[in-house]
């Protein structure tokens, strides 16, 4: 069965109004949450508040639902023993239901932070290295490690995870999809890409995961999909583009874009008519269900639905009362 998330917005919402609605996710069905870990926003309308400690709020307040950021980038503004202490803690408060994405990060968040900004072959040296060290001490180790760039002296969590935390590793393009494969438990990707590109994607993710000697079929493939159910299309669109523009712009994840202005001035290029052709904008519960399974027969397993809707609870409440019994129902007659 796919599990059906909700992406939290933490670009467009102050953190308690974001708890709230995460609250409302979890009543009306969602089964998990997946928040940005970022340091400045897309835009300067946005915000950007520390996402472990949102993390924290929302597993003290809730029973079911799994969360972890999308995506933490843990080799620049972090040290890859801070992470790992900060997922072995939330798990306490949410035993089972903590997971981790990872990715090499964006300019956005690392550079106005530690002024550098290495190459993405450095980057991806430094994430396998990173999630060695996360791994080792989870694992409860006492760990001295001497790598390229990082080293560790006899480090080690004393408090280490409550259960088993997956690792999920972001790839934007088929050529970083192998490493994902071979380095962690799933896959996290971006929507609104030609399925020719996912498929090419799942198809390297595959081969990286049996080079690991791991079964590719049993490894979670996360997709976050933007979803605006709405009657009133131009505004929902706009509500969108007013945090995100930046989002639908290739550079803004590979090249040294790293303020919220330099982000919004790249994302003037986008419109509406890029929303319309890359998201699913509809009112109709039947066509927001299908553009979920079209996803599913893909290959993933894991859905994360986003909106940038400004009554954030009313979407939760209308997506989780009309489009998810449809999605449970399509999944199950599958």
């Amino acid at each position: 069965m796919a599990v059906i998330g909700w992406k939290a917005g933490a670009e467009q919402f102050a953190p308690q109004e974001l708890l709230e609605c995460a609250l409302v996710a979890e009543e009306v069905g969602f089964e998990s949450i997946d928040v940005s870990d970022h340091f400045h926003p897309w835009s300067e309308e946005g915000q950007a508040p520390f996402a472990w400690t949102w993390l924290g709020a929302v597993a003290a307040r809730t029973q079911k639902i799994s969360m972890g950021p999308g995506v933490t980038c843990p080799i620049l503004r972090y040290h890859p023993a801070i992470i790992a202490q900060a997922t072995a803690t939330l798990s306490h408060f949410a035993p089972g239901r903590v997971y981790l994405g990872l990715g090499a990060g964006e300019a956005l968040n690392e550079y106005p932070v530690t002024h550098h900004w290495p190459t993405y072959t450095e980057r991806r040296e430094r994430l396998k290295e990173a999630i060695e060290i996360i791994r080792a001490l989870w694992a409860g180790e006492k760990l001295s490690y001497a790598g390229k760039y990082y080293q560790t002296k006899e480090a080690k969590l004393y408090t280490p995870p409550k259960s088993a935390i997956p690792i999920y590793i972001s790839a934007l393009v088929p050529e970083s999809a192998r490493f994902a494969g071979e380095y962690g438990d799933g896959l996290i990707i971006v929507g609104g890409k030609p399925e020719d590109l996912y498929k090419q994607v799942l198809k390297n993710f595959s081969e990286g995961g049996r080079a690991a000697k791991k079964d590719p079929d049993k490894m979670a493939k996360l997709i976050e999909l933007n979803m605006l159910y709405t009657n009133d299309e131009e505004t929902s669109i706009q509500h969108l583009l007013t945090y995100w523009a930046g989002t639908f712009v290739p550079a803004l994840f590979n090249q040294k874009i790293y303020s919220p202005a330099m982000s919004a001035q790249n994302g003037e290029v986008v419109g509406p008519d890029t929303v319309r052709k890359t998201c699913c904008v509809s009112g109709d519960p039947k066509v927001q269900a299908q553009y979920i399974q079209k996803h599913i027969d893909l290959g993933f397993d894991h859905i994360f639905v986003h909106s940038g809707d400004k009554d954030q609870k009313d979407y939760l409440r209308r997506f989780g009362k009309d489009v998810l019994p449809r999605v449970h129902a399509m999944v199950a007659a599958h």
